[in-house]
């Protein structure tokens, strides 16, 4: 048989055991899988914690009414995830239900403080669950009035973890693959392989990703509550915490994939119903498209079950991003799980024609152009900025992931070689043994046919004899005769140099795989480049602000241009930290004498936070000293500090410094 292989996955020459066809089948499968996860950035990613006031390691001068943080993308929360904690340990906050204070795009969740809380520092433990599933916490501190000594005890049980986790995520990963396998088997049938829908392991195929899919959706659906609460594997059949779940985003489209796959469950029986019993091609051709158009239907609806629910849906773009998500799916789907049936085909059914293989060539070819471009897309909307690419984990990893898929696209080219040169020789070899046949044939016809006629004849009156007298002894004869010519097939196919190349290059294939999916394992567990970034823009003002034991002072040269232009700002910002500050301004002269100007502005401004400018007009209280207070600076970080100074009517200059002020 001709075949053109597959591009990126090229069909291994048999090994040479069954037990080792099987263990074969079960890597590439596994490999299968990693490229899912591989391909599916987007359950990669993560919610995180990018602002909260008070911001972390600040110092307030009185006690804030309520605590708020700020994520990066939508969360679930519970009553306790988010809980603050005085000096001793004990809770400092109301302990009512989380306040949503969501706005726009802006992700804000906060809680309530109790009245009368005394100085020291307070930490602040969160934890959620964010838009992918995956559970994210962290803690923090800040301090009223002065830092003090603090001991705290945390829980250690998180959202997300444990057995109840674990199992959670072995059913996430399920459905994905019970997804490739049913619509990507049903869609090579269809364009493919029609004659293939009464092809029994096709059917086992198709109707296993369906049960895989089905039964993870289930399991998703039962342990969500105890997965975003308690960790109690007893609150799976909580039918009040059920509830609960199905009025959330991520319960109704569980709910909704069950839904499809109650319409998908009729599809496929009469896809291996009805269909693969059709004789007539008129009648099997419209029945073709209708059952073209409600898969197609049926697929893109359970892809987009992902992404309503999960990170396409939040973040930037979710207009794009959702459409983006779903084609992206539909083309993992359509490459790796026909990828699996054609498989399936080649090593279980005597009967696949060459016609079918080029089809799934042309559809695979497709779906990695599809895959490369929603791909990029992806990457650039988890990563953002050439500096993440580089300068995160997130990034560094998906360079290495890049560099892995480009030497497997390298392998996969040699395999394709191979396997051209090996239905070449296929052929070849077909066409010399049919030119033989005609010749013996054309030189005695009539007695080719007569020694064929005898030697069927004499065949089968032997084995009837046989069969009458011993039926067992039958059955043997007919089970070495069989062993007898699988022997020879595969004497005469481990022969072949060119299945030897293949099996070489395939097994390269495999490594490579192997080494792609340690590295997609490690991406599904790592903070998105961009995330990555926005946190560590919002918590770098307060790590570098360490709180001050005294005031902030500055020293800012200007020069208005004008007549005795030029001079000296000194600042002193007292007690140089969040809250309340008093200001003293001194201008000396080249000479260092005090100058008198007729005007000086002051204003403060945080742009990591977008905060200000906040004006201070300072007083005059000699010459050359000037005084402002009430100055109230909300959160710790690195401000801006601009100085106006007025020496005429027409000269002025503005002169700016970094403060950190803690």
């Amino acid at each position: 048989m001709t075949a053109t292989a597959p591009p990126f996955g090229p069909f291994p020459a048999a090994p040479r055991r069954p037990l080792a066809v099987a263990g074969l089948l079960t890597v590439l499968l596994g490999a299968v899988l990693g490229l899912l996860l591989a391909t599916a950035a987007p359950a990669s990613a993560h919610a995180a914690l990018t602002g909260s006031d008070p911001q972390d390691g600040s110092v307030v001068a009185t006690a804030p009414k309520e605590v708020t943080l700020t994520f990066s993308e939508q969360v679930a929360v519970g009553k306790d995830s988010i809980r603050v904690l005085d000096p001793s340990g004990e809770r400092a906050d109301t302990q009512a239900d989380p306040l949503d204070l969501n706005s726009g795009s802006t992700v804000k969740y906060g809680v309530a403080l109790r009245d009368d809380l005394p100085e020291g520092t307070y930490t602040v433990a969160w934890q959620a669950v964010s838009a992918d599933s995956h559970p994210v916490s962290g803690a923090f501190t800040f301090s009223i009035g002065a830092p003090s000594e603090t001991t705290v005890s945390l829980s250690r049980s998180e959202a997300g973890g444990g057995l109840v986790g674990a199992l959670y995520d072995i059913a996430r990963y399920a459905a994905y693959a019970g997804f490739i396998l049913l619509a990507g088997g049903a869609a090579f049938v269809l364009a493919c392989w029609r004659r293939g829908a009464g092809a029994r392991p096709l059917q086992r195929l198709v109707v296993r990703g369906w049960l895989t899919l089905t039964a993870a959706t289930i399991a998703m659906l039962l342990l969500r509550n105890p997965y975003t609460g308690s960790g109690k594997l007893g609150d799976v059949f909580d039918l009040n915490g059920l509830k609960a779940v199905l009025d959330t985003k991520p319960g109704a489209a569980l709910v909704s994939r069950l839904l499809l796959l109650g319409a998908s469950a009729l599809f496929v029986a009469v896809l291996f119903g009805a269909y693969a019993k059709r004789e007539d091609p008129r009648e099997k051709k419209d029945l073709t498209f209708g059952l073209a158009l409600g898969g197609a239907v049926i697929a893109t609806g359970i892809a987009g079950t992902w992404a309503l629910a999960e990170h396409a849906s939040t973040g930037i773009q979710p207009g794009i991003a959702m459409p983006v998500d779903i084609l992206h799916l539909l083309a993992v789907a359509a490459w790796l799980g026909g990828l699996a049936a054609l498989l399936t085909a080649l090593y279980r059914t005597p009967d696949l024609p060459p016609s079918a293989v080029r089809r799934f060539s042309t559809i695979a070819l497709v779906s990695v152009v599809v895959l490369a471009s929603t791909g990029l897309y992806q990457s650039w909307r988890q990563v953002g900025t050439w500096s993440a690419l580089t300068g995160t984990d997130y990034g560094q990893l998906l360079l290495v992931k890049v560099g892995l898929v480009a030497v497997l696209v390298g392998i996969a080219s040699m395999s394709r070689r191979w396997t051209g040169r090996l239905a070449a020789g296929t052929a070849t070899d077909e066409a010399e043994a049919g030119a033989a046949a005609g010749t013996d044939a054309a030189a005695d016809p009539d007695d080719a046919v007569d020694t064929d006629e005898d030697a069927a004849e004499s065949a089968a009156r032997s084995e009837a004899d046989t069969a009458s007298q011993d039926p067992v002894r039958a059955a043997q004869l007919a089970r070495q005769r069989a062993a007898v010519a699988t022997a020879e097939k595969k004497r005469i196919r481990d022969a072949d140099p060119g299945r030897s190349g293949l099996r070489r290059s395939v097994l390269a294939e495999v490594g490579v795989a192997v080494a792609l999916l340690a590295v997609t394992t490690f991406l599904t567990s790592t903070e998105p480049g961009r995330t990555e970034e926005e946190a560590a823009r919002s918590s770098s003002p307060a790590a570098a602000a360490p709180v001050q034991s005294g005031p902030v002072s500055l020293t800012l040269p200007f020069d208005t241009g004008g007549e005795n232009g030029k001079g000296t700002v000194r600042l002193d910002i007292d007690p140089g930290r969040t809250g309340a500050n008093v200001i003293h301004l001194w201008i000396d002269d080249p000479a260092k004498k005090p100058m008198d100007v007729p005007e000086v502005k002051l204003a403060f401004t945080l742009e990591s936070k977008d905060i200000g400018p906040l004006p201070a007009v300072p007083a005059k209280l000699a010459e050359g000293h000037w005084t402002a207070t009430g100055l109230q600076l909300p959160i710790a970080g690195d401000w801006t500090v601009s100085v106006t100074v007025r020496t005429s009517d027409i000269d002025q200059a503005t002169v700016n410094e970094n403060a950190k002020i803690g």
